[in-house]
């Protein structure tokens, strides 16, 4: 069997190599990326641009392998508008037209919870989508289109959806990085709130959901949100980092009025540190995101909240969270 991870040299798609090559070491795993990360001989690299028809030479493909769709362009603020569709929505058809091209059954894509929309109330499975980003539309899109990949041989063909909340670990340098290093730093304060929800997941526990699902997929399409259950509100996020680094000092909260105005000045100095309103905004806007599907799926979490902390520090040799 093979298994086709499209943007395999990303975060996610390097934890689950990882994860794969534990549990089926002989099975051969094809990084398919513009990025060449051969993850120390556990992959096979083809160079792949989602964007473009998908064409790959010397391989046996078969209709029993599956694909791992994490090919993206996520990170908000920080492209132009056209940079989400054209890699998001692009990919998406390009990636299914590759497993109808041989055949293939079985696609695990993951989407994002910004198809939500940015709002205080909670998210289940099944409220209506409505985004607020050029991100959140292009995930949206990306979605369906795989959704028509399926019901084209709906019996036949499993597709599983994952919308992730904030997902941390080793290797993320995203948003638990940099509210870890501007609590060590002493620079992170409270923006204007401390009971902001943000729903989370740690990347270990997310890619070990996913092979879950493909072993026990029911039929048609499944949609999941993946996030701890309940979610974690700010406050408890850094005193729980604080807790497991052995940091002890006192957060401050700043009101929202006077961090929106340093945001905004920083904005025009060039965002040092990433720092902008749309950022700071992101920050007080709960993800308020319910996990209560995937925790009655009869998957078994692996690790607490605390505890996912504790082992991306211990990843770390107890030094930092990065």
């Amino acid at each position: 069997m093979n298994y086709f991870i499209t943007g395999g040299s990303g975060f996610i798609g390097t934890h689950l190599t990882d994860l794969l090559k534990k549990n089926c070491p002989k099975c051969n795993i094809y990084n398919l990326d513009i990025v060449e990360n051969n993850q120390n001989g556990k992959v096979t690299c083809v160079y792949c641009d989602v964007r473009k028809p998908i064409a790959i030479e010397g391989i046996s493909i078969t209709e029993d392998d599956i694909i791992f769709n994490f090919a993206a362009v996520h990170r908000t603020p920080g492209h132009p508008d056209p940079a989400y569709f054209e890699t998001n929505i692009l990919g998406a058809e390009n990636v299914t037209a590759f497993a109808e091209k041989y055949n293939i059954k079985k696609i695990v894509f993951t989407s994002s919870i910004a198809p939500y929309g940015a709002a205080e109330d909670l998210k289940e499975e099944t409220t209506i989508p409505m985004p607020n980003t050029p991100y959140g539309i292009s995930k949206l899109v990306a979605e369906k289109i795989h959704m028509i990949w399926q019901a084209k041989n709906s019996l036949e063909r499993q597709l599983t959806i994952v919308r992730p909340g904030v997902v941390f670990g080793k290797g993320e340098n995203g948003n638990f990085s940099r509210l870890y290093w501007g609590i060590r730093e002493r620079k992170f304060m409270y923006p204007g709130r401390k009971d902001t929800i943000k729903a989370c997941i740690y990347v270990k526990e997310l890619v070990r959901f996913m092979l879950y699902r493909l072993e026990h997929h029911e039929q048609g399409v499944e949609l999941y949100n993946c996030t701890f259950e309940p979610a974690y509100t700010i406050e408890q996020i850094v005193e729980t980092m604080k807790k497991v680094t052995g940091m002890d000092h006192t957060i401050p909260l700043i009101p929202a009025w006077i961090l929106m105005s340093a945001a905004t000045v920083a904005g025009c100095l060039g965002a040092p540190m990433g720092i902008c309103p749309a950022r700071v905004k992101k920050l007080m806007i709960s993800t308020n995101i319910c996990g209560k599907k995937l925790a009655g799926s009869g998957y078994k979490f692996h690790y607490t909240f605390e505890e996912a902390i504790a082992d991306w520090f211990k990843d770390n040799d107890k030094q930092c969270l990065k």
